[in-house]
């Protein structure tokens, strides 16, 4: 059997992958892996391969057309707010984790980081595109601590079987 069909599939209760992938592709544990896609025999996590490739695309274009400091500050601040609440509400568990959704604002996330990758090449002590960015990082890191604090850790894999 093809790895991870033999209990119910990928996203199965009781699927334990026979590898871990390298950290470099996939940042997620085993039980992460519904937020992964399989290329091959890896998994590589789904929000980096959508993020990633489209940040860089749009970084250089800002670099070569030059849209200006406050269209990519506004488009930093903008497009990367859908990401932002979805992640804080996904953490308070207003919200379910959707692959769907995820790849949507991780799309116009990574328009919103290459456009402001593009004026933090400029000028990397610019105190918008700092305050953006400490901005939202505390928004983010408050809401993953208060929704570990929350709720109690799922059991993994062992602790689930004893």
């Amino acid at each position: 059997m093809a790895e991870g069909t033999e209990r119910g599939g990928a996203a199965g209760p009781g699927y334990r992958p026979t590898r871990i992938t390298p950290m470099w592709l996939a940042h997620h544990y085993p039980e992460d892996y519904d937020r992964c896609v399989r290329i091959g025999r890896s998994h590589v996590c789904r929000r980096c391969l959508a993020l990633y490739p489209l940040t860089f695309a749009v970084m250089a274009l800002c670099l070569v057309i030059q849209p200006g400091r406050a269209v990519e500050l506004g488009a930093l601040a903008v497009l990367s707010l859908p990401a932002v609440v979805e992640l804080v509400l996904e953490q308070l568990g207003v919200l379910r984790y959707s692959p769907r959704r995820q790849v949507a604002v991780t799309l116009s996330l990574a328009i919103g980081l290459g456009a402001g990758l593009a004026a933090y090449l400029d000028d990397q002590l610019d105190a918008a595109f700092w305050a953006i960015v400490i901005l939202y990082a505390t928004v983010c890191l408050g809401a993953v601590i208060v929704g570990r604090m929350r709720t109690p850790p799922e059991p993994t894999g062992r602790e689930r079987h004893r």
